[in-house]
């Protein structure tokens, strides 16, 4: 559906669902609903922390969403990721490993699952500052509410963030005793069990357990390996104790623990039903000399070497490509504790918050996602991601100036241990499968023969060793004879140990202050200084000798073999896989400071309404890349430059820097909570990381307010550069968001939400903060809108729950959300295009009097519509270049696409009790 289509759809369920965002009612403990009761209708009542202290939500001056355990528990959330159908402004992916799931709001987040960058987008749950923003994927038993707020924080607490934060809050315990319980059943053989007794100790102890069960079949099936991927087997549980001894002192500890032996994540290849750029990219090419117009030499080796070309072309089919005896098993453990003290003096209360998290998440994968055995990491003890991470956060808030001053002052401190370990191996067929490439790619395809040695005709490999095949001596020909057999000798090398380590310690000090000048008329001042620091290492261990022998064989032919010797030694070293590294130890260190803050000026034209407006700084902090393929070039040796240390500053990116600018509104009533926001947030320093199909790169990302001349446009390594005066933000975005809800009836609601974000790069744009060209594999990006970023989004829910007699009420749900088109590759190429779609949730149900049982039947997506979360470059899938795959219609050239999908429908019955 094209742009035009997509912006009539919207409007139609704008005007469908009153046009108004989905925001749910987050509802606190009962006394801080009649604290609130006198300034706002008691129905009707939206209690938040966001600004550090109890507050009805149409008071605060900040663009935030609040979404209840009612919402919760109708929409059937239960991770983040399905907090996309009811906060337009906010959506939540994950690629090919859950343990790095990204959040975006307004178009803006951290791309990929490299754990060396930060969220843009981080979690808290109750209050603890979470080391990625995947560790929301899990399981996260009872919640009371999950606040979504938009924009840079980092004046009030916690970890400090560029494009806003996601805050979770658990189900507290109680002092009288309750208990609940959950059972579900639904398609893919899902089941979830689900438990929570609170009960108290005494008149000031009270203690809380929660605890779930998760196992579900895949929605992959992978036919080499019989076996479904994607599938889930996980648990959690929750422990916690409530001491209030008096008024005044309140402690709160928490103890969790998730565990998830799961298979993921498998991936399908892109096709032209799905993707109308892919068109002749998954044909073969017919001959091979001259290359097709029409066809991909990559295809001819990929079907020669076993791949079934009918997994090229069959759309949305959620049968997977894998190679025998591969394997995406994976074992993710979250676990840790938290203490939050609160203890009120008289004229200040002061919180801590005190925690410990562990995290390790081992992930094997058949990463090159075909047939083919190119590329695999093995499940084993040395593949994994580890965090270690302790946090400490100390608020100390009150009034002064008779109430016209609401001061809050605080520290946060956080140390971060992070370890990576990988074991990234060519497969047992890349050897073959490179020299065939090479082969069937160039001049010497007519001798192509994936059967012969080399890939090799016995007449080609007569006509190269004579040197006829290469216009050249026969010692010219003898060398590349010698250097195809050599790359033909790589199978099942690679990295067998690498290991990168990473201390990073945060700290700073913020206040938060709100000056009531009138009744109506507030300033809002915050302020924060914060220090990063991080000390990296990293050690290599790799058996590919096979890569130091061919750079050192064809060093001296560079100048007559020219593209031919280095494409051998780039297929031979792909992503500096080279024993060269081999017992390697590099190290280096980053320190960094930012001051950052926010200040709103708000004022209440009536009782109901309020109008703000805000000015925020915001900060990410830099980092090192964890990826060994960002040292350097494989085309020259590492003895040339210095060795690996002398590299290492390679791997470095500075801070993301924002500033951000915002008018709103906001009304509520009785019967409406309504709110309008416009942004523009401008990002300099953008952190990119993207995978070009053979390599990651992570590139900060600013513009140039004079013109490149294209120079970012083209394939050249070398044009494009910036002077330093004429630097400038590199991305902006800038819309208007809606959100409401409409209450006509006591047990009737509709919802809906609005979004239009236009999240771009500037025309010109530069890789870093000196000016230094933009890297050719990012070319599309100038005055491109962001990736996962449609312009627009809506969001829709309507909720009814008639009375049926004899205490007995009934549950109608539905929700949606209709996203415009949108790119889900970082660089951007046209075969990533995802069309304009919505997903449908549903729920029917029964309950009984106060609600102590219910029966309620649920769909997920129940229209089953398919959609790619993310597409990428197939690894190493990429054939020769050559018209009509050009720029600008085909600037991947001939490279072949794959792509993680959404989850299809999934439907069941579910029964709950509660006492």
């Amino acid at each position: 559906m094209g742009q035009l289509t997509s912006l009539r759809a919207l409007a139609l369920l704008g005007a469908g669902m009153a046009f108004m965002p989905t925001t749910a009612f987050a509802q606190d403990a009962q006394d801080a609903q009649e604290e609130a009761a006198s300034d706002l209708q008691p129905d009707n009542v939206i209690i938040v922390t966001t600004q550090g202290r109890r507050q009805a939500l149409a008071d605060v001056p900040v663009a935030i969403s609040a979404v209840d355990a009612t919402a919760l528990r109708n929409s059937g959330a239960n991770d983040i990721r399905q907090l996309n159908q009811l906060a337009p402004s906010l959506l939540v992916s994950s690629t090919g490993s859950e343990a790095n799931g990204s959040a975006r709001i307004r178009g803006i987040g951290t791309v990929g699952d490299n754990p060396g960058l930060e969220s843009s987008v981080p979690v808290f749950i109750d209050g603890v500052y979470r080391s990625r923003s995947g560790i929301g994927l899990n399981e996260l038993g009872e919640i009371d509410r999950i606040e979504v707020q938009r924009g840079p924080q980092g004046t009030l607490g916690g970890r400090n963030s560029s494009a806003g934060l996601i805050s979770i809050y658990s189900r507290a315990p109680d002092f009288e005793f309750a208990a609940n319980g959950e059972v579900t059943y639904g398609n893919f053989n899902f089941w979830r069990l689900a438990a929570g007794i609170t009960a108290p100790l005494s008149e000031t102890v009270s203690t809380r357990f929660d605890g779930v069960f998760v196992k579900r079949d895949g929605f992959y099936f992978d036919p080499a390996n019989n076996t479904d991927v994607n599938d889930r087997n996980r648990f959690f549980v929750r422990g916690q104790v409530l001491f209030e001894p008096n008024d005044a002192l309140s402690i709160r500890l928490i103890a969790d623990y998730t565990y998830r032996d799961e298979k993921c994540c498998g991936a399908t290849y892109v096709d032209g039903s799905v993707n109308p750029f892919i068109g002749a990219l998954n044909n073969p090419s017919t001959p091979l000399t001259p290359l097709s117009p029409n066809g991909n030499n990559i295809i001819n080796v990929l079907r020669d070497l076993g791949q079934n070309l009918g997994a090229l072309n069959q759309g949305y089919s959620r049968n997977i490509s894998s190679t025998p005896g591969r394997s995406f098993q994976g074992i993710t453990k979250d676990y840790g504790f938290s203490g939050q003290i609160d203890y009120d003096f008289g004229g200040a209360k002061l919180t801590s918050i005190t925690a410990y998290r562990e995290y390790r998440s081992g992930q094997g994968s058949d990463t090159d996602y075909g047939t083919v055995d190119i590329l695999f990491r093995t499940p084993s003890d040395n593949a994994y991601r580890q965090f270690h991470t302790f946090t400490q956060e100390l608020r100390l808030q009150g009034e002064a100036f008779g109430g016209t001053l609401d001061w809050l002052v605080g520290g946060f401190f956080a140390n971060e241990k992070l370890t990576v370990r990988d074991n990234l191996r060519f497969g047992n067929q890349y050897g073959r499968f490179a020299t065939c490439r090479l082969v069937s790619g160039g001049g010497l395809a007519g001798f192509y023969s994936p059967g012969g040695a080399g890939c090799l005709s016995p007449v080609g490999r007569g006509a190269i060793a004579a040197g006829a095949a290469t216009g050249g001596s026969a010692v010219v020909g003898g060398a590349l004879l010698a250097a195809i057999d050599r790359l033909d000798s790589v199978n099942n090398r690679g990295s067998t140990d690498d290991r990168y380590f990473q201390d990073g310690t945060n700290w700073a000090l913020f206040t938060h202050n709100i000056v009531h000048i009138t009744d109506r008329l507030d300033l809002t001042l915050g302020l924060r200084y914060t220090r990063d620091a991080k000390d990296f290492s990293a050690t290599f261990g790799n058996d590919n000798v096979a890569c130091p022998a061919q750079q050192a064989a064809l060093q001296p032919f560079l100048a007559t073999l020219g593209a031919t010797a280095a494409g051998l030694i780039g297929l031979t070293c792909q992503g500096n896989s080279t024993a060269e590294l081999n017992g390697v130890s590099i190290a280096d260190e980053r320190r960094e400071s930012e001051w950052t803050g926010t200040a709103i000026l708000s004022y209440k034209l009536t009782d109901d309404l309020l109008t703000y407006a805000s000015y925020a700084r915001g900060y990410k902090a830099g980092g090192f890349n964890l990826d060994r393929s960002a040292l350097k070039s494989p085309i020259s040796s590492f003895a040339s430059v210095g060795g690996a240390p002398e590299l290492v500053g390679a791997l470095q990116f500075d801070p993301e820097l924002v500033d951000s600018y915002e008018i709103g509104a906001k009304y509520a009533s009785r019967s409406l909570n309504i709110s309008v926001a416009a942004f523009r947030s401008d990002f300099s320093n953008f952190q990119l990381n993207t995978f070009n199909g053979t390599v990651f790169l992570v590139q900060n990302v600013n513009g140039c307010s004079a013109s490149l001349n294209g120079g970012d446009r083209d394939l050249s390594p070398v044009t494009g550069a910036c002077a330093a005066s004429n630097l400038s933000y590199g991305v902006r975005t800038q819309g208007v968001e809606l959100e409401a809800l409409l209450i006509p009836a006591r047990n009737f609601q509709v919802g809906a939400g609005l979004t239009y974000a236009r999240t771009r790069y500037r025309g010109n744009l530069v890789g870093n903060a000196a000016g230094a060209p933009l890297d050719p594999a990012l070319r599309v990006l100038p005055g491109q809108q962001l990736s996962n970023a449609p312009e627009l989004v809506a969001t829709g829910s309507v909720t009814w729950t008639p009375e049926l007699g004899r205490g007995l009420t009934g549950l109608v749900y539905i929700d949606s959300r209709l996203n415009s088109d949108f790119n889900t590759g970082s660089d951007l190429f046209p075969q990533k295009l995802q069309d304009s779609f919505a997903v449908f949730n549903a729920r029917l149900g029964i309950r009984g009097p106060d609600q102590r049982w219910a029966l309620e039947v649920w769909g997920q997506n129940i229209f089953n519509k398919d959609f790619a979360q993310v597409a990428f470059n197939s690894p190493f899938q990429a054939g020769t270049g050559s018209a009509p795959f050009v720029d600008p219609q085909f600037p991947g050239g001939r490279q072949i696409f794959s792509q993680f999908l959404g989850e299809p429908r999934t439907y069941g019955i579910t029964a709950r009790f509660d006492f």
